[in-house]
């Protein structure tokens, strides 16, 4: 039974949590979410308006451990061995494959990422059957499965599908089933692949509360309430270092081992790992579980900081006896990271609503204008390869609205979606007096993020630089121009 309790009663300082947030906002870490619990005591929990704890958050890589749960559940009800050849489960795909290393890859191969090829980018090629293109793989590069470690994301995806096969279920259905209806989790799903399967290996989408309870299901050892749904067993071996995935040998924390579809840390931990810093670690040592969503898509080396400072602020610090409670001020409500104005531009007056034209670039831009509004409330109007476009953003304050490309994917990974856009927040500030900038977060069912960077020369040209992060989007903004005032 969860419940909730203050940090020094479970031998956390309050002090320390603050600190651990403060180094992550001085970074400009986009935090949505976070939850800390000892036990089945739950000391801290915190969202980032507009998220709330009713908001279902895009988990990405996440995914791929629930995908290890649901393998664990169909060996454990005997209809598959860990051992079984996927040629057994997929024959017709790899009827063509002259390969005999992918053909002796096995389940468990696949579930400790240890498989025979690189992967191909489905990003890039855009299948129409992301299984069999898998299975197809023309590459000659090869090794015998089971041997070395390498991020292989497709296979996390081609185990999702083995278990849809075998069950003739969806796995959310399949998961709703075995787990999520015993541990209280409501309306997870999960968005899809072309040729019809779950996108098992990024795209489980729940409420954070949802990850916690599932964290601590498999820091219980597969227990629940008392009643052990899944066997111990497998859930201590998927849990357990059982492949180097550390090439150089680095002690980083996400160096130090992977299981079935698992990564070890330190402090003999292991975690939930999703792209954008969706993490959920658990300490057996401590019976700490640490839950964070958040998007750090444009700043991938936050990763290991994230993890760093929790280790070093809340699990080194954690005492096993209660401290003296807090009497400092309350940890306060939060709002999502956005930029911060503090400077006046001369500029500003003068570019406003004036229209910039283009030299040709990367980006498609061929004219721009900015409006300032009175209110903090601005725009950004463009014109790129599909019309005429209005980023609404915030000077120094997160402005919420549309982000004005057409037709990103919505249900079906990598599929146009014909009137699709995503829900973004904007913000703004001047660097410098010269130099503004724009920062984009989406917030939708896919999470990434933007940066658009003006600077101006004394005759007001603009020189242009767009940075754009996401997983299969924003590649149009990618790139420099120039951009030529109309006086």
């Amino acid at each position: 039974m969860i419940t909730y309790t203050t940090p020094e009663k479970v031998g956390v300082s309050t002090e320390n949590i603050k600190k651990l947030i403060d180094k992550l906002e001085q970074k400009g870490f986009c935090a949505h979410s976070m939850i800390m619990a000892r036990g089945n005591e739950i000391f801290f929990e915190k969202y980032w308006a507009p998220f709330d704890k009713d908001f279902k958050h895009r988990m990405y890589s996440v995914t791929k451990s629930f995908v290890s749960l649901a393998v664990g559940f169909l060996e454990q009800d005997g209809k598959i061995n860990l051992d079984d050849k996927m040629i057994k489960y997929f024959p017709d795909e790899l009827k063509e494959q002259k390969d005999e290393n992918i053909k002796n890859q096995t389940i468990r191969h696949m579930l400790m990422m240890s498989t025979a090829k690189p992967e191909r980018n489905w990003f890039y090629h855009k299948p129409d059957d992301r299984v069999r293109f898998y299975f197809e793989n023309p590459l000659e590069e090869s090794r015998p499965s089971g041997t070395i470690w390498n991020y292989d994301s497709a296979g996390s995806f081609i185990l999702g599908a083995m278990v849809e096969r075998v069950t003739g279920k969806t796995l959310v259905e399949y998961l709703n089933e075995k787990l999520f209806n015993k541990l209280g989790i409501e309306g997870a799903y999960m968005l899809k692949c072309p040729g019809g399967h779950s996108w098992g290996d990024s795209a489980l989408i729940m409420k954070t509360m949802d990850l916690f309870k599932s964290a601590r299901f498999v820091l219980n050892g597969g227990s629940w309430n008392g009643e052990q749904l899944l066997n111990e067993e497998y859930v201590k071996t998927a849990t357990s270092n059982l492949i180097n995935n550390s090439p150089f040998g680095l002690n980083e924390v996400n160096d130090l081992g992977y299981g079935y579809q698992f990564w070890r840390t330190c402090h003999n931990s292991f975690y939930f790992n999703g792209m954008g810093c969706q993490y959920a670690v658990c300490s057996p040592d401590k019976d700490l579980i640490f839950v964070i969503n958040s998007d750090t898509m444009d700043a991938k080396f936050l990763k290991g900081e994230v993890l760093d400072y929790y280790f070093d602020l809340i699990y080194e610090t954690a005492k096993d006896v209660p401290l003296e409670e807090y009497k400092g001020e309350p940890i306060g409500d939060k709002e999502l990271y956005s930029l911060k104005n503090e400077i006046n531009s001369p500029i500003q007056d003068k570019i406003n609503g004036k229209k910039f034209v283009c030299n040709e670039n990367p980006m498609g831009i061929t004219e721009f204008s900015f409006n300032f509004g009175n209110d903090g409330k601005c725009e950004f109007n463009y014109v790129n390869e599909q019309g005429a476009k209005t980023l609404y953003f915030g000077m120094g304050r997160n402005e919420f609205g549309i982000f004005p490309q057409e037709g990103y994917s919505d249900e079906v990974g990598t599929v146009f979606a014909k009137g699709n856009y995503y829900k973004c927040a904007s913000s703004a500030k001047w660097t410098h007096e010269n130099q503004l900038q724009i920062k984009v977060q989406i917030i939708d069912k896919y999470f990434g993020n933007a940066s658009f960077i003006f600077g101006f020369t004394e005759d007001l040209t603009a020189g242009v630089r767009m940075f754009g992060a996401g997983e299969d989007f924003l590649g149009e903004y990618n790139g420099y121009a120039t951009g030529k005032i109309l006086k």
